[in-house]
């Protein structure tokens, strides 16, 4: 038996945006507070994730933003031919004496002094506790990062520009976040509104699959979840949600899925062993609970 419309439409409610707006400007304010530390550099605050994309569910909690370094930026201009490169480097002979590093400091000096105590630096991200009015927010320290196509000189290079940021053990964490809300919003006017909505039932089927026992956590993350659906055609999407499931469960299980990209368009979005992509297992694990789920509901 497939799962009724009646569920579906409940699962493609966004969750709430309200107080999360209310954090995220709480939050900001806090970050472009002009007594702070960084003040005179030059920075962006920014709201990503679900909340940022419109794709939150009920289950959502943490608001995420980004805290981007403009004054300075990383690169993989050594990637480039040999000429190419040695131009970056005539171009940009110095590094920069402010970075990341000393950035993402003064930032968590600025939340805790502002916040309290409860504020904690993570793997990746500044935990900031909410309270009765303010949800959790995850605060990201990052870079412009600079992805290369090209560089013969300053009036003749190609780029995507991107954010960046460092795990504890030194690995350099590079992601699209502007590519990717523009490549969902363009999807979703592409497929008449059905984008966003089908990404909702599709995570809070993993959601429900996660409290039922029958996918374990961590398997499918919100983001590898829109990026898959952003490869689906549009014609896929639309009528009604029973209608859209199967059009698009049936495709992601019939074509090759090896060439799909994440919403940025830049990374792949299958491989292993990759910060940036998910791994194919996981991706079939998730297909085959959804498949599961979808024939066996009561």
């Amino acid at each position: 038996m497939s799962i009724p419309e009646a569920q579906l439409d409940t699962w493609e409610k966004q969750g709430s945006v309200t107080q999360s707006a209310s954090t995220y400007a709480t939050v900001r304010g806090v970050l472009e507070d002009i007594n702070s530390p960084y003040y005179p550099k030059t920075f962006l605050p920014f709201l990503q994730g679900s909340y940022g994309n419109d794709t939150n569910v009920f289950r959502d909690s943490d608001v995420d933003v980004v805290m981007r370094l403009d004054s300075s930026f990383y690169h993989d201009a050594y990637t480039l031919p040999k000429e190419q490169n040695e131009a970056f480097e005539k171009a940009y002979p110095r590094s920069a004496a402010y970075g990341l590093p000393e950035f993402k400091k003064e930032v968590a000096d600025w939340l805790t002094q502002k916040f309290g105590n409860g504020v904690k630096v993570g793997t990746k991200a500044i935990f900031v506790p909410g309270n009765g009015t303010r949800r959790d927010t995850d605060v990201l320290p990052a870079a412009r990062f600079k992805y290369f196509y090209r560089f013969n000189s300053m009036g003749d290079q190609s780029a995507a520009e991107g954010i960046c940021f460092f795990l504890k053990d030194g690995t350099r964490i590079v992601n699209f976040p502007a590519q990717h809300s523009d490549n969902c919003t363009a999807k979703h006017k592409a497929t008449n509104q059905w984008f966003k909505p089908t990404v909702r039932v599709f995570k809070n089927m993993r959601n429900y699959m996660v409290d039922k026992g029958a996918l374990k956590d961590g398997v499918a993350p919100s983001y590898f979840i829109e990026g898959m659906l952003y490869n689906v055609p549009a014609d896929k999407f639309g009528k009604t949600y029973d209608d859209t499931f199967t059009s698009v469960f049936n495709y992601l299980v019939s074509t090759d899925r090896s060439s799909f990209k994440c919403a940025n368009g830049i990374h792949a979005l299958l491989q292993d062993n990759s910060h940036t992509s998910w791994p194919a297992a996981n991706c079939q694990t998730y297909l085959n609970a959804l498949r599961d789920l979808w024939n066996n509901w009561k």
